[in-house]
């Protein structure tokens, strides 16, 4: 379930001339019915709207007097987010003939055409309020108070992200309320300026239209109405921005090391935690453990459990880095396909995480491993190889994103077209799902360089393609350094012969360029290799090197 509630205004949109007719009622109650919350958002005090509208019951929250506060109809709990308004205020507009005038827990309401006059006794009292205006009435209120921050707080007692909230109105104060949700309608009778930015117009008015919502909403969750303005970018192609909508589509980023693939999902995540949308990030070998803004759950001590994971995203603000360094390589697999249904569950009751990122996927769905049950949509999955990715999680992809010499090759497989494309540091080429074209993109570039995350090289679980062998001139050997705590321990310990063959052939400073990936130590290695053929002298200098940027071999 992507929408969680429904958050939408009461005069003007579910009520008419101030009453909410039997349809709508229903209609609000079949909604409930669905598991899903409702959330009424009103410029009125709470009193005014019992008057009127005695249901409070049918809503999980209200948030009254325009933003200012929350009122729980469960446990009869009110929330005032504000201060009161100050008296010298309201003793001024009434001094000055400001007449009907309401004043709430902290709003201050009239009717135009006194506006003029409010604005100007804030003027004169030099206070920090600001004017807002729903059709005919004026409403005063702090100047960090509306309906979004309202239903922002409404939505953060809820442990409800915005992402899951579709909102209907039809004034100048449902501006911000309908902007931040992630899908916005606006009913037939709303203000011309709000039906131009809302994502969707209904065809009926008041209740009508928002009867017409919750019948698109139990019908399929909106997914034939996807707001266009919700989107992941992608990269440029010229002019033209690239980008995969924020819901509904399973992405594989495939390239080998070196071609800029991490520092591309870098940058993919970020995007996506700026708009707020979860991320959970399965990362196998530690390279997003201290992600900024996210939480780290296992290390290359640690592994995590599924319940510590879950635990992790109850909060919809919390971004989550699942650490698979201290799982072994061969169990992964096992674990990630006992995470996955649980993770897939808590989306279809909180609609969250939003989207699950899977580092070096080849390790977590192996060929051979079986189908996962689940919704395998807004799922990000990257590789350097993806013939080794189970086949039933490839059949879901519906947008490749290639990098490096081999993306032609990746876009084949495909849809049976290879480019004849070299493509530059940075650049991709990239296929949706159902189209013939091949988009050769330059890809966005991350805000904040990611650390190197050295404890990983140092003392985790590279996997067997990654680790380092000490073989020797007949192959008589087969010493796995699975990091390079093992291999500087392997090193000290193998016979000249087998060093010198790896040394002269470069092979350490190859296993540092493209496994490590560390140029800088790869860089110095070369020296090395080249200017000298003394085994001790040159194990030194090696170890001497790796020393110098990694602090947890002994």
């Amino acid at each position: 379930m992507r929408y969680i509630a429904l958050a939408t205004d009461y005069d003007g949109t579910l009520a008419h001339d101030g009453r909410v007719d039997d349809e709508t009622l229903h209609a609000l109650d079949r909604l409930r019915l669905s598991g899903r919350k409702l959330i009424l958002v009103t410029g009125r005090q709470l009193d005014d709207l019992q008057s009127v509208f005695p249901r409070f019951d049918i809503f999980d929250r209200i948030v009254a007097e325009n933003g200012a506060v929350v009122y729980t109809p469960e446990t009869r709990e009110e929330q005032v987010l504000a201060d009161p308004p100050p008296q010298p205020f309201i003793d001024l507009l009434k001094a000055r003939g400001v007449e009907p005038l309401s004043v709430g827990d902290v709003i201050v309401a009239t009717w135009r055409p006194h506006e003029t006059t409010v604005i100007e006794a804030i003027r004169d009292l030099g206070l920090e309020l600001h004017v807002v205006f729903n059709k005919g009435a004026v409403m005063v209120l702090p100047a960090t108070v509306n309906k979004m921050t309202g239903l922002k707080a409404a939505l953060k007692s809820m442990q409800i992200s915005e992402h899951n909230v579709a909102a209907v109105g039809d004034a100048e104060n449902d501006h911000a309320f309908l902007k931040w949700s992630e899908f916005s309608a606006a009913v037939a009778n709303a203000l011309p300026a709000l039906k131009q930015t809302a994502d969707f117009v209904t065809l009926g008015d008041h209740g009508a239209g928002v009867v017409e919502l919750i019948d698109m909403i139990l019908a399929d969750d909106l997914a034939s109405h996807e707001p266009a303005r919700r989107a992941m970018e992608i990269g440029r192609e010229g002019e033209t921005r690239i980008t995969t909508p924020a819901h509904g589509k399973t992405v594989l980023i495939a390239g080998e090391s070196g071609t800029g693939k991490s520092t591309f999902i870098g940058a993919v995540i970020e995007s996506l935690m700026e708009q707020h949308y979860q991320v959970c990030l399965i990362d196998p070998e530690g390279d997003y453990e201290s992600f900024a803004g996210a939480i780290a759950v296992g290390d290359e001590q640690h592994a995590p459990t599924t319940s510590q994971i879950l635990q992790a995203l109850e909060k919809p603000s919390r971004q989550v880095v699942a650490g698979f360094l201290a799982i072994s390589v061969e169990d992964r697999p096992r674990f990630f396909a006992a995470l996955a249904p649980r993770l897939f569950e808590l989306r279809v009751r909180s609609g969250r995480p939003h989207w699950i990122v899977i580092d070096e996927a080849h390790h977590m769905l192996p060929r051979e491993s079986p189908p996962i049950a689940g919704d395998w949509k807004n799922v990000v999955m990257t590789t350097v190889r993806p013939d080794r990715i189970s086949q039933p999680a490839l059949d879901a992809v519906d947008v490749v994103i290639a990098l490096g010499e081999s993306a032609p090759a990746i876009i084949e497989t495909f849809c049976e077209r290879k480019p004849e494309i070299m493509l530059s540091t940075g650049e991709a080429l990239v296929w949706f799902r159902g189209s013939d074209e091949i988009h050769h993109v330059k890809l966005i570039q991350s805000k904040a360089h990611r650390k190197r995350h050295q404890r990983k090289y140092a003392a985790g679980e590279l996997g067997e393609d990654n680790s380092f062998y000490f073989r020797g001139p007949e192959n008589k050997l087969n010493l796995r350094a699975q990091n390079l705590a093992t291999f500087l321990q392997i090193a000290d310990g193998v016979d000249d012969e087998t060093w010198l063959y790896h040394l002269k052939r470069g092979d350490y400073s190859r296993w540092f360029r493209e496994k490590i990936k560390d140029d800088a130590l790869a860089a110095e290695a070369e020296q090395v290799e080249r200017n000298s053929a003394d085994p001790k002298h040159t194990r030194e200098k090696i170890r001497d090197a790796v020393e110098r940027r990694y602090t947890a071999p002994a």
